[in-house]
């Protein structure tokens, strides 16, 4: 059940979430530079009326809302940093930065708690509790903001939180939700293989790198078809490979860099594990030396199962059964990974997708955009959460699934 206030409140904001994402996007700070983006994050809540605390972990931002009675607290995260990228879209809110921009959605995602933050704090005298409002920076990078800010007391006192991306790979309107192992560990190696170089004419007298480091890539995929259960899943990507110049010279050295992605730590460990032992081996063999540098970096995904099915089953409620669907899991990685390790909650996806306005591309293309309507998507989410869990029921009214086409209208010009 949801106040319809709450939902008429987010409908009157939204154009002003617009100019708020699309300000975001235009000026995009990218992760560990975020100076300007967390001043006005920390300006708006503060308007808000909200206790701020700032430089949290670093660049972050932290609100309270603490509502006149005692009760549970929780709370929601949205992530702020943008990405090393040219922005190559012709849109008038496209980045005005150059080399940078917002290709993954966290402007959106900060638009949406700020619009979460602004409808709450009107109705404070209704809330039994606390909402935190954890406003990210670092998502991108390993190690990322998450795991600063834990260590900086930003869920300190927190019962539960809860966090979203918007999804470019799924309609506007849509949410998805999935129990367990959500999003992938993701780690990074890099092997250096040291031989003895010599004329391309006599590969006798060389020790070849090249020759080994093709053969290594080949070895290093027996991991997951031969080493790891096929019930679990691991992922062991190489996606660089480079060694000489010149076309008729054996270098002395070869560069071998990947990904592995998981989700059970004891795949993720014993993998990293094989690929230390296969290069070392590998390169042994053949009178070559192998130097491995693997990087850990953020850890697997996992939603709490009883905090997943009370968030879906608010989700349907507001959204309809139509628009809420179940999730695979995918092995792209998500720092919020930290959050749930330390507090029971769940990470649900908004989809954004939508040709007619040429939301199509991927994330982390250079043309990537979503429809803007996923800020009504994911505050109507949110708002049936704390309408459920910590607004007075004597003042919330059951209502109908909202769609966005009678809440928001079409997409802003």
């Amino acid at each position: 059940m949801v106040s319809i206030k709450l939902l008429d409140k987010l409908q009157e904001l939204y154009p002003q979430l617009v100019e708020l994402r699309r300000d975001f996007h235009m000026y995009p700070e990218v992760s560990n530079n975020e100076v300007e983006t967390p001043k006005k994050i920390s300006k708006y809540l503060t308007d808000l009326g909200l206790e701020v605390k700032t430089g949290v972990g670093g660049n972050g931002v932290v609100g309270y809302l603490r509502g006149k009675r005692p009760g549970k607290t929780i709370a929601l995260r949205a992530d702020f940093d943008a990405l090393p990228l040219q922005d190559e879209k012709d849109v008038p809110y496209k980045s005005k930065v150059p080399g940078a921009m917002h290709a993954c959605g966290h402007d959106l995602h900060t638009a949406a708690l700020l619009g979460v933050a602004n409808v709450l704090s009107q109705l404070k005298d209704e809330i039994e509790g606390t909402v935190v409002f954890i406003h990210q920076f670092a998502e991108e990078v390993a190690p990322g903001g998450a795991e600063a800010m834990i260590k900086d007391g930003c869920l300190e006192g927190v019962d539960e939180v809860y966090g979203a991306h918007v999804w470019a790979n799924d309609p506007i309107g849509q949410v998805s939700f999935n129990e367990g192992y959500t999003m992938a560990a993701a780690d990074t190696f890099e092997i250096t293989i040291t031989g003895n170089g010599g004329h391309g004419a006599m590969p006798h007298e060389t020790v070849d790198p090249v020759v080994i480091a093709s053969q290594l890539v080949l070895n290093l995929q027996q991991i997951a078809s031969r080493k790891t259960d096929p019930l679990k899943s691991v992922v062991v990507t190489i996606g660089a490979l480079k060694s000489g110049e010149a076309l008729n010279v054996i270098p002395d050295t070869a560069y071998i860099g990947g990904t592995v992605r998981s989700f059970d730590e004891d795949v993720r460990n014993e993998t990293e594990n094989l690929i230390r032992h296969i290069s070392a081996s590998t390169c042994h063999v053949f009178g070559a030396k192998a130097e491995i540098n693997y990087k850990r970096g953020h850890a697997a995904l996992y939603n709490h199962p009883a905090e997943t099915k009370k968030l879906k089953a608010l989700a349907t409620n507001v959204l309809g059964e139509d628009k809420v669907f179940d999730k695979e899991p995918i092995m792209g990685a998500e720092d919020f990974s930290y959050y749930l390790r330390e507090v029971p909650g769940t990470f649900f996806f908004a989809g954004g997708r939508n040709p007619e306005i040429n939301a199509i591309y991927p994330h982390h293309h250079p043309r990537f955009d979503v429809d803007e309507r996923s800020i009504l998507t994911i505050g109507q989410v949110f708002l049936s959460l704390i309408s459920e869990e910590l607004i007075d029921k004597q003042n919330s009214v059951a209502m109908q699934p909202m769609s966005l086409q009678n809440f928001g209208g079409a997409p802003v010009e």
